[in-house]
């Protein structure tokens, strides 16, 4: 229906903007923490089977070794890591 950022509508978003948006026939009610959204006929978006990240550590008492299992924060999701 509409993306705007700081209530004003936008006819795109660049990498970086914080929007928000409307879809018709959607209640907020319906929407949790995590979805995504995406267009379902043009690559629709897909859970990812393994990912590989760069983490950096600050501060960490002690040795860091395979297993170790930190919380990785992505966008509003957090989703805990096997180190392998």
């Amino acid at each position: 229906k509409s993306v705007e950022m700081h209530h004003e509508a936008l006819t795109e978003a660049l990498p970086g903007d914080n929007v928000g948006f409307n879809v018709k026939n959607i209640s907020v009610k319906e929407l949790r923490r995590g979805y995504v959204a995406g267009d379902s006929k043009n690559q629709p978006p897909r859970g990812a089977a393994d990912f590989t990240a760069q983490v950096i550590v600050l501060n960490h008492p002690g040795q860091i070794s395979n297993g170790y299992t930190p919380v990785l924060d992505c966008h509003t999701a957090h989703i805990a890591c096997k180190f392998a």
